[in-house]
């Protein structure tokens, strides 16, 4: 069983490694546009900026967290693959790097092989960890972790952005708090709503409701957010929420 779990770790993180570490390298080519999801990586890995403590130090914190988390879920988190793949690949790859004329994490091909090593080993580590804890243990911690990751996602994170949303001005806190408490009807979680809100406010705010770009970006947003909502099945929840009771 152990044997399995190693080998079949050893190819997905070799695999997932590379992958990550390089994309994580591109980000710093991308000429104009830039996917969300690279938001946070792209700025911590400049905020360590190259130096290989700052980098490792930075991914072991989340590494720690990342192996209570495997053993009271089962499951790999989101910050092994944004947050410990990336930073501890950069430590390594600035660490042997003596040409300094430009930040050694943007080595997209050297990032993508040191990747492949560092993936290997943190998803040997994770996934054996995970296997070798006795189901009592894992239950108990489950019943730990997993309320305060669900607390965390669908409480702390809304509130965090939507405070950042009011911030940044009256136009974008509106568009947030409004798609926000949409999002939280359909799907339970106000994030995605507030992050739509962020976009088309930030957008609003500075170029008008009337440009090209803020009439674009509202259409596709409430094409998304329609889309959520049918295959969520929210339209059968309000006919049943409005017209149930009449049957």
């Amino acid at each position: 069983m152990i044997v399995e779990v190693v080998l079949k770790s050893l190819v997905v993180g070799a695999l997932g490694g590379a992958a990550i570490a390089a994309g994580a390298a591109r980000m710093f080519y991308a000429p104009k546009l830039q996917g969300m999801g690279a938001f946070r990586t792209i700025g911590e890995m400049n905020a360590c900026n190259g130096d290989p403590i700052s980098h490792l130090s930075f991914g072991a914190g989340f590494y720690i967290t990342s192996a209570a988390a495997v053993v009271g879920t089962g499951a790999l988190t989101q910050d092994v693959l944004h947050r410990v793949l990336p930073n501890w690949t950069a430590a390594i790859v600035s660490l042997f790097t003596k040409d300094k004329t430009k930040r050694p994490f943007e080595n997209i091909f050297l990032m993508m092989v040191v990747g492949a090593f560092v993936g290997a080993f943190v998803f040997v580590t994770l996934n054996t960890v995970s296997s070798l804890v006795p189901i009592q243990l894992s239950t108990i911690a489950k019943s730990i972790l997993t309320p305060a990751a669900n607390n965390m996602i669908t409480i702390v994170m809304p509130l965090i952005f939507l405070w950042a949303a009011i911030d940044d001005g009256k136009i974008t806190g509106s568009w947030a708090f409004a798609l926000g408490g949409i999002m939280q009807m359909i799907s339970g979680n106000a994030l995605p709503g507030i992050i739509f809100g962020i976009l088309i406010g930030s957008n609003a705010q500075e170029k008008g409701h009337k440009a090209k770009s803020t009439v674009i970006l509202i259409a596709v947003v409430i094409a998304l957010i329609l889309a959520i909502a049918y295959f969520r099945g929210f339209h059968t929840k309000l006919i049943t929420q409005f017209f149930g009771g009449a049957n």
